[in-house]
């Protein structure tokens, strides 16, 4: 008998209300609407009506995400601050544009966006993965991939590459004009939906009863992580791990920010600017230090941590949240996290044994999902042709 099954009901009904998990689930994906392959225990991700899925456009996508004529410069792709190996992460504390101007925060993991509420760290109004591209192409404020106002380049960049005019051709064969700024969006958003995150060692002992991987430490561990004392499970609950996520059929959404008092810096709730949080889009005090709680699938693979790359490790980590909030003893940034008084109510503190630690860590770690980082499907396609921008380019 394996330990999945020992789990008993009482459990069961609490891990499957903390993840979200439909007892007795069934494949996902209706047969009538066309979907990237999800497991069977993930809900059917929402897909834009205008933009519907398929295989054509998310292999062009793949071949975009990885492709430097998506730089003004040609020195950059989406890739270069997404890289497969660390879940689709930056590996940055803070991500480098393609002119080397530092941004303020870090490039996010990218791992089952297609269930995202929200875009970026701290903006409520990016609801859409085709809504968030257009940022890291033609932003200038901070200049990422530096294309603003060479919209007409890079057309011709692609048109001029029978590569991408037979691939735009199949994924949009009803548009007299296949090659467009929206059909990018349209084919990085496809592609985007296929990162796909559920083959984990928890996964497999969750859903599959597969308790080969599944350490004793880690069984303690999540004990630990959907506890009262903790309060992980709050924040980073559901089959993402994640409390701010949406996909088909949900009726109500909530797009959750929260305050984890990594900063206090005046004693009233101050983060330093520009990183304010959803304060930054709204103006609103209350929303000072609000930030989006990411999945933590893969999390492990993913240093360092927070939205400014300010924490090195998942010790640290858990040492911030043990604290109840961060506290800085000199400096500009200088403050006590735990008296910030917007703090979240989840951010409580608590104390934990250097055993309970380890068992913390191997859960947390059991969330890597090793396929998910090599697979060859998720990429560079091989067949991508080098790009080599002109003189002064």
């Amino acid at each position: 008998m394996t330990h999945a099954l020992r789990l008993t009901p009482a459990i069961l009904l609490v891990l499957a209300s903390a993840l979200a998990i439909p007892l007795g689930c069934s494949e996902a994906t209706s047969p009538e609407v066309a979907s990237p392959p999800i497991p069977s225990y993930f809900p059917t991700p929402r897909i834009p009506p205008e933009n519907p899925w398929s295989a054509e456009k998310a292999e062009l996508g793949r071949a975009l995400f990885y492709d430097t004529r998506l730089s003004g410069n040609g020195t950059q792709s989406c890739a270069s601050c997404h890289p497969q190996s660390s879940a689709f992460a930056d590996v940055l504390p803070r991500a480098v544009g393609s002119t080397g101007e530092a941004h303020p925060r870090r490039s996010m993991t990218l791992t089952n966006v297609a269930w995202n509420q929200t875009y970026n760290w701290a903006n409520p109004l990016v609801t859409t993965l085709e809504t968030q591209a257009i940022t890291p192409i033609f932003g200038e404020h901070p200049v990422e991939l530096g294309l603003a106002g060479r919209e007409d380049e890079l057309i011709a960049r692609l048109q001029n590459e029978p590569f991408y005019r037979q691939r735009f051709a199949a994924a949009f064969p009803e548009a007299e004009e296949p090659i467009t700024i929206t059909h990018i969006t349209y084919a990085l958003a496809s592609f985007q939906r296929t990162l796909v995150s559920g083959s984990s060692a928890f996964d497999r002992f969750m859903y599959e009863g597969d308790a080969t991987d599944f350490s004793e430490s880690a069984r303690r561990g999540m004990s630990l992580f959907f506890s009262e004392r903790l309060e992980c499970f709050h924040c980073h609950g559901g089959f993402n791990f994640s409390d701010a996520i949406d996909h088909d059929g949900l009726t109500t959404t909530s797009a959750p920010f929260h305050v984890t008092g990594l900063y206090n810096i005046d004693g009233q709730g101050a983060y330093p600017a520009p990183n304010t949080g959803v304060h930054e889009v709204t103006g609103r005090r209350e929303d000072m230090g609000r930030f989006k709680a990411p999945t933590l699938r893969n999390v492990a693979v993913r240093a360092p941590y927070m939205h400014d790359g300010s924490v090195a490790d998942l010790d640290a980590v858990i040492d911030h949240y043990a604290a109840g909030g961060r506290t800085i003893a000199d400096g500009p940034n200088a403050g006590v996290g735990y008296l910030n008084p917007n703090l979240s109510l989840f951010v409580p503190g608590f104390l934990i044994t250097d055993e309970e630690r380890e068992d913390l860590k191997a859960f947390l770690h059991s969330l890597t999902d090793h396929d998910f980082l090599t697979n060859p499907a998720l990429g560079p396609p091989a067949d991508l042709p080098p790009f080599e921008p002109r003189a002064g380019e």
